[in-house]
């Protein structure tokens, strides 16, 4: 099979390979040579060749954008197997098949039915076979070729990031670049020249140029002044077709800003200034401004103003303000016109940033003289000093001087002052002042512990013009006279401990006074005079504003008495000096060995002996016990045999013990001692129960009176006699026991009984160091000493 593609047939040759385009040179397709001699058209001469495979593709071309009422023809399919007989059918697939393209399926004819746009698809790729029309079998493998779409010049270039914008420095050297813009065509870069594109200046000149075949945009001249044109609009065009007639072109628009460099320097408009300054203007304000101009902008217009010399420069200063690059005048000092009228200044303008690419342009500074006239003002008074300071004592009376100030009229005429207080506060009402002589004078009687400090404030007016105030502060300081006694620094809880030894200090005790250090700084302590010696504390003056609370005897007794009061005199080193009386409370408490207060409290014995909750529980547990052993132990006795003879009551039975130890002597409550003083208790005869009698002794009759009236001595004899006489007394030594011991004999009695009330000498304090086990012991013979010594 083969494909002819006949747009334009050359006459010479018939189905040859290539045929020539009438508007150029390129080829539109190939023919496939399937048989052994091709005829030419002119003539019958056959050309042999050498037989060749059966598919031998080319491509065919189709022109873009045709417009053409008929098709456009693109080539021809023809197989070695076609007859010319319709035998064969012709089928075409692929890209755009149907569609775009169409074949003749007898023919073989391939016409193109639409308008092509390379720029959206540049080549199509189709099959083609042919088959046998009444048995639909392939003649040939289906085989593929391609139909690429031919450009023509139908898209003008494109600048796709314009407009532009762009800055250059100014004062440039020529030839700068700038910028480079580029245009893009959408044609075939590979075919003829319609992507060529060529790039010149349409606006813009001479101030720019641009390369015609890289588009860089350059500076044509020397030293652009920014100063003098700013902004340049520059129009570039890109042509194709190299630029030749008849081809498509674009434009873009460069905006070039020129850029600021320090090329200018600063220049004062004048090189003489006057300035009118009143005397009264305040020390650190603004009295004017001055002003250098800079055609340039930015940080290389700023600058400083500086006073290089003149008869003012200790008088004003000068700053600049960054945001309007003025130069701001301020006084230093005060102005005086009655003093000097006038000052000369010196100011120069320099800027800061300096580029020295241009210094052959300089210098970049200028100067000027500015010329300051002092106005004549009427002033106010003025005070001699600045502040005042003054003393005056307390309690001093109503009207008592404090102190004078002084202001006057600094200007020439002189005029009268008048003074006054600005009672703006409550304190610069406790004092009034003298408006003719400014002599200040006390309003109140005043408490230096209440307000040591007063500040007010004085005011001078002229008299001629009392609109005219000037003011200055009083610093009134109130001495100290000594008015106050001293007392204690604060509320003292002292303790002392029961196991306390003579000596011993309980508290440091300190003072304080209301006065001042001058009139209380040294503080003597004693106890009240008044009172008899305190047997139980005494007081220690440390000598240095201290005191200490120490015991004088041993041993103390909470049960005894618990709180004791201790007056004590406490007097300062003032003029006069003055003193104060107070009482110290004294706590007795129970302490540990080391010091530490247990309690300050009444309690229990066991809780005093100090025993822990386990050493209760053993107590507890052994006492169980011992209940045990004596249940056992009476139940045993009874278990025992009764005696043959039981007499009625057994001598041995007037023995009688006692296990309760009691309280000591001081316990009289655990029996009635009055029975045993009673001697008509033993009247009454006692009988063995283990011994039955023989002879019934005769009863014994003894009146009251006599028994009453009898003494010891013979009430012994008495019942001695009777134990000897009576039949009934066993063989065996028997116990009388006699508990009355008759009448008090002036010696007094000799029985330990009552002996709690005796007065004794004896010293009890050794107790104390036998140790835990007699600490109950030493603390009640403490509680009688500490008694007998109150």
């Amino acid at each position: 099979m083969r494909i002819t593609s006949t747009s334009c047939i050359c006459p010479v040759l018939v189905c040859l390979c290539f045929v020539q385009r009438c508007y150029g040179a390129a080829h539109h397709g190939s023919i496939k040579v399937t048989r052994n001699q091709t005829r030419h058209t002119e003539g019958e001469t056959e050309v042999h060749h050498r037989p060749k495979r059966g598919w031998v593709w080319n491509q065919f071309f189709v022109l873009e954008e045709h417009m053409g009422p008929d098709p456009q023809y693109v080539g021809k399919l023809h197989s070695n197997s076609d007859k010319g007989d319709g035998s064969v059918k012709y089928i075409l697939t692929g890209e755009g098949a149907g569609t775009i393209f169409i074949i003749d399926d007898t023919t073989g004819d391939i016409h193109s039915t639409k308008s092509l746009d390379r720029e959206q698809k540049t080549h199509y790729v189709l099959h083609a076979q042919a088959i046998d029309r009444r048995t639909n079998k392939p003649l040939e493998p289906e085989s593929e070729f391609i139909i690429k779409v031919q450009d023509i010049n139908d898209n003008a270039p494109k600048f796709t990031d314009g407009p532009y914008i762009v800055t250059v420095p100014e004062m440039s050297e020529m030839g700068t670049s700038v910028l480079q813009v580029t245009a893009t065509d959408a044609d075939d870069p590979t075919y003829g020249n319609s992507a060529r594109v060529v790039y010149s200046i349409l606006q813009g000149q001479p101030y720019f140029s641009v390369d015609p075949k890289t588009g860089v945009i350059r500076t044509a001249l020397h030293n652009m002044d920014r100063e003098a044109r700013e902004h340049y609009s520059v129009v570039i065009q890109a042509k194709d077709m190299a630029g030749q007639v008849g081809g498509l072109s674009g434009s873009t628009t460069v905006n070039i800003t020129l850029t600021d460099v320090n090329d200018n320097p600063p220049r004062f408009p004048q090189k003489h200034y006057q300035l009118y300054v009143p005397e009264s203007a305040q020390v650190g304000s603004a009295v004017g401004k001055i002003k250098a101009n800079d055609a340039d902008t930015g940080s290389n217009a700023d600058m400083k103003y500086t006073i290089i010399n003149g008869d003012g420069a200790g008088v004003f200063s000068i700053s600049t303000d960054k945001e309007t690059r003025e130069g701001i005048l301020s006084l230093k000092k005060p102005l005086n016109y009655e003093k000097k009228k006038s000052y000369t200044l010196n100011i120069e303008g320099a800027n800061t940033h300096l580029d020295f690419r241009f210094s052959h342009l300089g210098p970049f500074k200028d100067v000027t003289m500015l010329k300051i006239i002092v106005g004549d003002v009427d002033e106010p008074p003025l005070f001699t000093m600045p502040s005042y300071l003054m003393e005056v004592y307390e309690n001093a009376k109503i009207g008592t001087p404090v102190g004078t100030v002084t202001a006057q009229d600094p200007d020439t005429a002189n005029s009268l002052v008048r003074y006054f207080i600005d009672h703006n506060t409550e304190e610069d009402r406790y004092f009034t002042i003298d408006a003719n002589t400014g002599t200040i004078k006390t309003a109140k009687i005043f408490d230096r512990e209440e307000t040591p400090w007063y500040n007010i404030t004085v005011a001078a007016s002229e008299i001629d013009n009392p609109g005219l105030v000037s003011h200055v502060p009083v610093g009134i300081r109130i001495l100290d006279v000594n008015d106050n006694p001293p007392e204690l620094a604060r509320e003292y809880d002292v303790v002392v401990c029961e196991n306390a030894k003579p000596g011993q200090v309980i508290q440091t005790i300190t003072a304080t006074d209301k006065d001042n250090s001058a009139n209380g700084a040294r503080f003597h302590f004693s106890l009240d005079e008044g009172l008899s010696l305190n047997p139980n504390f005494t007081l220690k003056d440390n000598e240095d504003n201290t005191a200490s609370i120490l015991t004088r005897r041993r041993r103390y007794s909470r049960t005894t008495q618990d709180i004791y009061y201790l007056p004590i005199l406490i007097s300062d080193g003032g003029v006069p000096p003055l003193s104060s009386s107070s009482t110290l409370t004294v706590r007795v408490c129970a302490c540990e060995r080391d010091g530490r207060v247990r309690t300050c409290h009444a309690e229990a014995f066991l809780s005093s002996a100090g025993l822990s909750t386990g050493a209760l529980i053993a107590i507890l547990l052994c006492v169980v016990i011992l209940l045990a052993i004596v249940v056992l132990f009476i139940t045993l006795r009874r278990s025992k045999k009764e005696p043959l003879i039981i007499s009625e009551e057994d001598v041995r039975e007037n023995v009688v013990t006692y296990d309760d130890e009691g309280g000591g002597e001081e316990d009289t409550e655990a029996f009635d001692i009055t029975a045993l003083r009673n001697p008509s208790a033993a009247e009454e005869l006692k009988y063995r129960r283990d011994v039955r009698p023989e002879v019934k002794p005769a009863p014994r009759h003894h009146p009251s009176s006599s028994l009453d009236s009898i003494n010891v001595q013979e009430f012994i004899k008495q019942r001695l006699a009777e134990a000897d006489l009576d039949p009934s007394v066993p063989p065996y030594d028997s116990l009388q026991t006699y508990a009355y011991e008759g009448h008090r004999s002036e010696a007094g009695s000799i029985s330990s009984l009552d002996s709690v009330t005796t007065q004794s000498d004896q010293d009890y304090n050794y107790l104390g160091d036998w140790g835990p086990e007699f600490k109950k012991l030493a603390e009640l013979y403490g509680e009688i000493e500490s008694e007998r010594t109150t």
